[in-house]
């Protein structure tokens, strides 16, 4: 069975359909590529997803601790490359609670960088992972 089904839908849209739960996600090329940038482009996604993995499998980790990271936050930011067209870099800002001890912020920081998303980007891809703790 297929992971995910996508339709183009004109003007530089994808319709994306999660196949075990029938969630969509639109794409639009964004405004800097010929696109309208009224939805994530695809390189959005992959910048997202790296974040969304990340928050993830600090949740899985979290949990196993006893920990709760209700409330905990990302903001993502991505870097293209002109030549060849690619995505440079991805910037990603965590807040979690000043109360975590040091132990364990070094658990969810190691697991957050060795997410499957992560190991799976391409090694140029750089990705500069901040935590902020507040």
């Amino acid at each position: 069975m297929s992971t995910a089904t996508a339709r183009y839908a004109g003007n530089l849209r994808t319709e994306a359909t999660h196949t075990a739960s029938g969630s969509t996600i639109l794409t639009d090329a964004p405004v800097d590529n010929h696109g309208r940038g009224e939805a994530f482009s695809p390189t959005d996604l992959v910048s997202a997803a790296l974040g969304s993995c990340m928050m993830t499998i600090m949740g899985i980790v979290a949990e196993r601790q006893g920990l709760d990271l209700t409330g905990v936050t990302y903001d993502v930011t991505k870097h293209m490359a002109a030549e060849p067209r690619r995505i440079r870099q991805i910037d990603v800002l965590f807040r979690l609670p000043a109360t975590l001890s040091e132990k364990e912020r070094t658990i969810l920081e190691n697991a957050a960088r060795t997410c499957p998303v992560a190991l799976s980007l391409n090694p140029e891809i750089e990705q500069d992972v901040q935590f902020q703790y507040a």
